[in-house]
Protein backbone atom coordinates (compact mmCIF):
# COMPACT_ATOMS: atom_id res chain seq x y z
CA UNK A 1 0.00 0.00 0.00
CA UNK A 2 0.77 3.36 -0.56
CA UNK A 3 -0.16 7.14 0.37
CA UNK A 4 -1.98 7.37 -2.97
CA UNK A 5 -4.11 4.87 -1.71
CA UNK A 6 -4.86 6.86 1.56
CA UNK A 7 -6.60 5.83 4.77
CA UNK A 8 -9.58 3.60 4.05
CA UNK A 9 -11.67 1.10 6.21
CA UNK A 10 -12.46 -2.47 4.73
CA UNK A 11 -15.57 -3.37 5.81
CA UNK A 12 -15.19 -7.42 4.79
CA UNK A 13 -12.16 -7.83 7.57
CA UNK A 14 -13.24 -4.75 9.76
CA UNK A 15 -10.32 -3.01 9.40
CA UNK A 16 -8.79 0.20 9.19
CA UNK A 17 -5.63 0.80 6.99
CA UNK A 18 -3.40 3.80 7.99
CA UNK A 19 -0.50 4.34 5.89
CA UNK A 20 1.54 6.75 7.90
CA UNK A 21 2.72 8.11 4.73
CA UNK A 22 -0.41 10.07 3.66
CA UNK A 23 -0.34 12.10 6.55
CA UNK A 24 2.97 13.78 5.36
CA UNK A 25 1.27 13.79 1.70
CA UNK A 26 -2.11 15.47 3.58
CA UNK A 27 0.68 18.49 4.12
CA UNK A 28 3.08 18.54 1.30
CA UNK A 29 0.93 17.68 -1.44
CA UNK A 30 -2.98 19.23 -0.42
CA UNK A 31 -1.90 21.92 1.83
CA UNK A 32 -2.96 20.75 4.91
CA UNK A 33 -1.58 22.35 8.11
CA UNK A 34 -1.46 18.97 10.03
CA UNK A 35 -1.42 18.28 13.23
CA UNK A 36 -2.50 15.86 15.90
CA UNK A 37 -5.74 16.64 15.72
CA UNK A 38 -5.63 16.73 11.75
CA UNK A 39 -4.85 12.97 12.30
CA UNK A 40 -7.42 12.24 15.15
CA UNK A 41 -9.73 13.58 12.35
CA UNK A 42 -8.59 11.51 9.63
CA UNK A 43 -8.45 8.39 12.12
CA UNK A 44 -12.03 9.50 13.27
CA UNK A 45 -13.28 9.37 9.67
CA UNK A 46 -12.22 5.69 8.84
CA UNK A 47 -13.33 4.36 12.35
CA UNK A 48 -17.17 5.83 11.62
CA UNK A 49 -17.17 4.29 8.07
CA UNK A 50 -17.11 0.91 10.55
CA UNK A 51 -20.14 2.48 12.52
CA UNK A 52 -21.76 2.57 9.26
CA UNK A 53 -20.89 -1.24 8.73
CA UNK A 54 -21.96 -2.08 11.61
CA UNK A 55 -25.40 -0.57 11.51
CA UNK A 56 -25.98 -1.93 8.23
CA UNK A 57 -25.41 1.49 6.29
CA UNK A 58 -22.65 0.48 3.86
CA UNK A 59 -24.45 -2.54 3.09
CA UNK A 60 -27.38 -0.38 2.48
CA UNK A 61 -25.44 2.16 -0.04
CA UNK A 62 -23.62 -0.17 -1.49
CA UNK A 63 -27.21 -2.15 -2.69
CA UNK A 64 -29.05 0.98 -3.51
CA UNK A 65 -25.49 1.54 -5.88
CA UNK A 66 -25.88 -1.58 -7.88
CA UNK A 67 -29.86 -0.81 -7.85
CA UNK A 68 -28.87 2.80 -9.70
CA UNK A 69 -25.21 3.22 -10.70
CA UNK A 70 -26.80 6.42 -12.18
CA UNK A 71 -26.56 7.41 -8.31
CA UNK A 72 -23.19 5.59 -7.48
CA UNK A 73 -20.89 8.73 -7.21
CA UNK A 74 -23.69 10.65 -5.06
CA UNK A 75 -24.32 7.99 -2.71
CA UNK A 76 -20.41 7.58 -2.29
CA UNK A 77 -20.18 11.90 -1.56
CA UNK A 78 -23.13 10.91 1.01
CA UNK A 79 -22.13 7.84 2.96
CA UNK A 80 -18.30 9.80 3.21
CA UNK A 81 -20.20 13.33 4.40
CA UNK A 82 -22.06 11.24 7.06
CA UNK A 83 -18.49 9.54 8.06
CA UNK A 84 -17.64 13.47 8.14
CA UNK A 85 -20.45 14.19 10.25
CA UNK A 86 -19.71 11.36 12.43
CA UNK A 87 -16.55 12.36 13.06
CA UNK A 88 -17.22 15.81 14.19
CA UNK A 89 -19.62 14.18 17.16
CA UNK A 90 -16.32 12.15 18.12
CA UNK A 91 -14.30 15.28 18.31
CA UNK A 92 -17.84 16.87 20.20
CA UNK A 93 -17.52 13.65 22.72
CA UNK A 94 -13.68 14.70 23.71
CA UNK A 95 -14.01 18.40 23.39
CA UNK A 96 -16.88 17.45 26.41
CA UNK A 97 -13.82 16.10 28.55
CA UNK A 98 -11.59 19.08 30.38
CA UNK A 99 -7.86 19.22 28.79
CA UNK A 100 -8.44 16.58 25.88
CA UNK A 101 -8.52 19.54 23.03
CA UNK A 102 -6.32 22.00 22.72
CA UNK A 103 -6.45 25.57 21.04
CA UNK A 104 -6.44 24.98 17.23
CA UNK A 105 -7.51 21.37 17.21
CA UNK A 106 -10.64 21.88 15.65
CA UNK A 107 -8.85 24.15 13.08
CA UNK A 108 -6.81 21.31 12.10
CA UNK A 109 -9.28 18.96 11.72
CA UNK A 110 -11.27 21.60 9.65
CA UNK A 111 -8.27 21.89 7.55
CA UNK A 112 -7.59 18.31 6.96
CA UNK A 113 -11.39 17.97 5.51
CA UNK A 114 -10.94 21.03 3.33
CA UNK A 115 -7.34 19.74 2.10
CA UNK A 116 -9.12 16.47 1.53
CA UNK A 117 -12.02 17.60 -0.88
CA UNK A 118 -12.61 16.25 -4.08
CA UNK A 119 -12.28 19.56 -5.53
CA UNK A 120 -9.41 20.30 -4.17
CA UNK A 121 -7.39 17.37 -4.59
CA UNK A 122 -9.10 17.15 -8.11
CA UNK A 123 -7.35 21.30 -8.40
CA UNK A 124 -4.45 19.76 -7.50
CA UNK A 125 -3.54 16.71 -9.40
CA UNK A 126 -5.39 17.50 -12.86
CA UNK A 127 -5.85 21.03 -12.89
CA UNK A 128 -9.62 21.07 -13.11
CA UNK A 129 -12.68 20.22 -11.14
CA UNK A 130 -15.37 17.56 -12.33
CA UNK A 131 -17.86 17.55 -9.90
CA UNK A 132 -19.67 14.46 -11.64
CA UNK A 133 -16.28 12.17 -10.42
CA UNK A 134 -16.64 12.68 -7.36
CA UNK A 135 -16.76 10.43 -4.41
CA UNK A 136 -16.26 12.20 -1.02
CA UNK A 137 -17.75 15.42 -1.48
CA UNK A 138 -16.37 19.14 -1.82
CA UNK A 139 -13.87 20.85 0.57
CA UNK A 140 -16.74 23.25 1.87
CA UNK A 141 -19.04 20.19 2.51
CA UNK A 142 -16.84 18.16 4.09
CA UNK A 143 -16.18 20.78 6.41
CA UNK A 144 -19.99 21.89 7.19
CA UNK A 145 -21.02 18.17 7.90
CA UNK A 146 -17.93 17.51 10.19
CA UNK A 147 -19.28 21.17 11.71
CA UNK A 148 -22.72 19.73 11.74
CA UNK A 149 -21.19 16.70 14.40
CA UNK A 150 -19.21 18.74 15.90
CA UNK A 151 -21.39 21.15 17.04
CA UNK A 152 -24.50 19.62 17.62
CA UNK A 153 -22.71 16.21 19.24
CA UNK A 154 -26.00 14.46 17.92
CA UNK A 155 -25.31 11.65 15.57
CA UNK A 156 -29.34 11.81 14.09
CA UNK A 157 -28.31 14.85 12.78
CA UNK A 158 -25.87 13.22 10.43
CA UNK A 159 -28.46 11.95 7.46
CA UNK A 160 -26.62 13.26 4.68
CA UNK A 161 -29.23 11.29 2.68
CA UNK A 162 -32.30 13.08 3.19
CA UNK A 163 -30.56 16.80 2.69
CA UNK A 164 -29.85 18.28 -0.18
CA UNK A 165 -26.29 18.34 -1.22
Amino acid sequence: MNSQVGPHYCPPDQTIYIDLDFFGELQARFGARGGDFAEAYVIAHEVAHHVQNVLGISDDVRQLQQEHPDDSNNLSVRIELQADCLAGVWANSIYQRDGVLQPGDIEEGLDAAASVGDDRIQKTIQGRVTPESWTHGSSEQRVDWFTTGYESGDPNLCDTFSADL
